[in-house]
């Protein structure tokens, strides 16, 4: 199998950018047939971040190659969603605005690729990115629950905030191997919801 440099296979890559396009597409298309609980999931945040770290932990390849491609795979799946959501939204004579998310996608990006592949890390770096990814999840949460929940309803935020707790929680069980690690992985949950709300509340 054709592998890029440090061991990282070029088809994998491959299928995580097919894959954002498509899923970016079909979060389109789901917001006509998805349960009122679970719709919050195709208009958010934390909707895409899951679905690219995702991604890129199934990518993720050679540890020692894992940061520089995770960073890679990150912008690019991040702004394929976001596109593929274009793309599909044009398609039901709908006009979505990339240009936000795909902004926040190119600066963002690269930080959640990264996070997703030092989850299957020990120590520091798996800590700092479950602070980074279940930072992400509670923020949103909490904007939800907070902002919007009269709207949307609560399913859907409560249920992201699970997530990001349960993924906190494995963590601490499994990776963390002393008081700093945990501290690193608690403390920066809780710092990244905080900055990640007072963000989302800026932009509106």
């Amino acid at each position: 199998m054709t592998t890029a440099p440090g061991g990282q296979p070029w088809s994998r890559a491959a299928v995580v950018l097919t894959a954002s396009l498509l899923l970016g597409g079909l979060t389109s298309f789901a917001q006509g047939f998805l349960p009122d609980a679970a719709a919050p999931f195709t208009n958010s945040a934390s909707g895409w971040t899951l679905l690219t770290a995702l991604l890129v932990v199934w990518a993720a390849g050679d540890p020692r190659a894992r940061t520089r491609h995770a960073a890679l795979l990150g912008v690019a799946s991040f702004v394929l969603l976001v596109l593929g959501y274009t793309v599909a939204a044009d398609l039901r004579g709908l006009f979505y605005d990339p240009t936000l998310f795909g902004v926040v996608g190119v600066i963002v990006g690269p930080f959640v690729g990264v996070a997703a592949a030092w989850l299957r890390e020990p120590g520091v770096r798996a800590a700092l990115g479950t602070a980074l990814l279940a930072g992400i999840g509670l923020g949103e949460s909490v904007y939800g629950l907070t902002t919007v929940v009269e709207t949307t309803g609560a399913s859907y935020w409560v249920a992201i905030g699970l997530v990001s707790l349960v993924l906190l929680a494995a963590t601490l069980a499994r990776r963390a191997r002393g008081a700093l690690e945990i501290t690193i992985a608690a403390a920066g949950t809780a710092v990244v919801s905080l900055v990640f709300l007072l963000a989302y509340r800026a932009l509106g």
